[in-house]
């Protein structure tokens, strides 16, 4: 069987035609896992997270003012999305979308969410296109209850992973991993645990190496009880807001990559879909599956 995958419908919201955010990719992606023959069983349906799990991660008057709809013009210019019921909603759901499916994967191995990776959204403000850290709730989340000790974050989304370095900073028991693209967004980056910054056009080979050279002794010398895989699609050399040049070749290997790792050590993996940016959602789209389609390779 295949891992069980975390969808909702609220994962989508409504935005202004010609907005540059692909948000019809997460209905997409739903439907292109149901064509492939990966979810037999449906898909499972998270709860919105709670405001005092918010609160793990992001500051109380940052969480109070999404919620009410009520953040400051410049945070809203920063995250790059209006700030609205649909979209307020749409965070809370996706945070409780990776918790969901970081609980499954402790249950079973593998499981993933069809959102999340919201890795810009910091302490105290959400910046590009990113509400709330998910992850960084989640993993913040599982450990207060006693359902993980250590984490992995294994950030491979083409943007280093600023907010989640910021919520989870003076936290050694979660650790976060980045490899992106130097020269891309942020501009200033917040430095995490380890951060590997690559030059402009790295294609598939060279990426792989890098993956390959950092990964396995960081599940060896950390041995996580989970790992938070993002697993962006944005270094693919058609993103529009990427600056890496992978195939989609090099995506699939680079996730069955990932997952192989951890199952071969017996650690249990989440997967968030992160990046991809373009005007074709239905491309973008089918890049998100290559991460489910090599889950249910591994189950």
């Amino acid at each position: 069987m295949p891992p069980p995958v975390v969808f909702h419908p609220h994962f989508e919201a409504d935005l202004p035609v010609g907005h540059r955010f692909p948000m019809g990719k997460y209905g997409r992606l739903a439907a292109r896992l149901a064509e492939l023959g990966l979810v037999p069983d449906g898909f499972r349906e998270p709860e919105p997270a709670e405001p005092d799990t918010l609160r793990l991660a992001h500051d109380a008057v940052y969480v109070e003012a999404v919620l009410a709809c009520a953040v400051p013009r410049e945070i809203e210019r920063r995250i790059g999305l209006p700030v609205n019921p649909a979209t307020a909603r749409r965070a809370c759901h996706a945070v409780g979308g990776t918790i969901l499916a970081a609980r499954l994967a402790l249950a079973g191995g593998l499981a993933g969410s069809t959102a999340g990776g919201s890795h810009h959204g910091q302490r105290a403000t959400g910046a590009g296109f990113c509400v709330f850290n998910d992850v960084a709730v989640a993993a913040l989340a599982l450990r207060q209850r006693g359902e993980i000790r250590r984490a992995l974050v294994v950030d491979l989304d083409v943007h280093q992973g600023d907010g989640t370095a910021d919520c989870l900073a003076g936290e050694p028991d979660l650790f976060t991993f980045s490899l992106h693209a130097e020269k891309n967004y942020p501009v200033r980056k917040i430095p995490g645990d380890l951060d590997v910054a690559l030059p402009d056009g790295v294609e598939d080979g060279e990426y792989l190496d890098a993956v390959a050279r950092h990964l396995p002794g960081l599940l060896d010398g950390f041995r996580p009880d989970l790992v938070f895989y993002n697993a962006g699609v944005d270094p693919h050399r058609d993103d529009q807001l990427g600056r890496l040049a992978l195939s989609d070749d090099g995506l699939r290997r680079r996730d069955a990559y990932v997952i192989g790792e951890a199952r071969r050590r017996g650690i249990a993996l989440v997967s968030v879909v992160g990046g991809g940016y373009g005007p074709d959602p239905e491309a973008i789209a089918r890049r998100h599956a290559f991460v489910f389609e090599a889950m249910a390779g591994a189950a």
